[in-house]
Formats: C-alpha cells, structure tokens, sequence
C-alpha cells in the first residue's frame, strides 16, 4: 500500500473516532443528567444511542486493527505509532491522535462518575429493601464465589460485612 493511501484511511479513521468519542461523551453527560433526574424512559433511550455510539467507536477500531495487520505491524498502540512514522512522516496527523485519546480518557472518567452513581442508588434502594423485607438486622454473608447470600436459618455465620 502507498504511504499516501495510508495517511488517508488513517486521517479518516482518526476522524471518525474523534466525532464518535464527542458524541459518546455529550451521551455520558446526557446520561448523568437523566440519573440526577430519575427519568428511567430518558435512560433507556439515552443508553440505545451509547451502545450504537460505542459499536461505532469498536467498528472504528477493527478497522484500524486490520488496516495493521495488512501493513505487517502490531495491532496496538507501538503498532499505530510505527504506521503513523512510516505513513505521516511530517507528524501532522499526531495531534489528532492525541486529541482521540484525551477524548476516550474523558469518556472513561464520565463513565465511571455515571457508574458511581448508579452504585450508590443500588445500595440505597438495597438498604430500603432490606429495611421492607426484615432483612436490615440480618447479617450480611456471602458464599464461596463471594457473592452476597442469605444465611441458612440454621446456619452459624463466622463472619460478616
């Protein structure tokens, strides 16, 4: 493949992945508003467009997996940067490759304040539960795969969280 053909797919590769990672992260802070607001209909509507908006971004990323692997180089990160050498030698398409991964490390930090969120109102609404079922002054135990059970009622409990 010519280095200019290269450039090319990557440039547009690169571009697409800057305005899907904007959309995904206009979604996540979309997303956090629907959660301060409880709007259950507003955050499955809201988490259709994410998942179509992160199939875009994993399309994206295969495409850019295969362009390496038809180029001979490695499919991560080192792999993309010995393409970008061999392709864009005059380096002007670094900056937007920074601005990718500056944009995907917001996303991720947006991500987790959402997934944050989303914990804590679980464990409310698990302690809520617990006070309607009788179950706050039981003991919390969990099993042998560390998952949270309900102490047999004949059963000693040794320890608890």
């Amino acid at each position: 493949m010519d280095p200019g053909v290269c450039r090319e797919h990557l440039q547009k590769l690169l571009a697409e992945e800057f305005n899907a990672l904007t959309q995904l992260e206009t979604l996540l802070e979309r997303e956090h508003e629907l959660l301060l607001a409880n709007d259950v209909d507003g955050l499955d509507r809201a988490g259709e467009s994410r998942q179509m908006c992160v199939a875009e971004l994993l399309r994206i990323e295969d495409e850019r997996r295969s362009l390496c692997r038809m180029m001979n180089v490695p499919t991560d990160a080192q792999g993309l940067e010995r393409l970008l050498r061999w392709c864009d030698p005059s380096n002007s398409m670094q900056r937007r490759l920074v601005d990718c991964h500056e944009r995907a490390a917001r996303c991720r930090e947006l991500n987790e304040r959402n997934g944050a969120l989303v914990t804590a109102r679980l464990k409310k609404v698990e302690g809520m539960l617990d006070v309607l079922t009788g179950r706050a002054n039981q003991p919390k135990v969990y099993g042998r795969q560390g998952m949270f059970q309900q102490p047999k009622p004949n059963a000693r409990v040794l320890a608890s969280a």
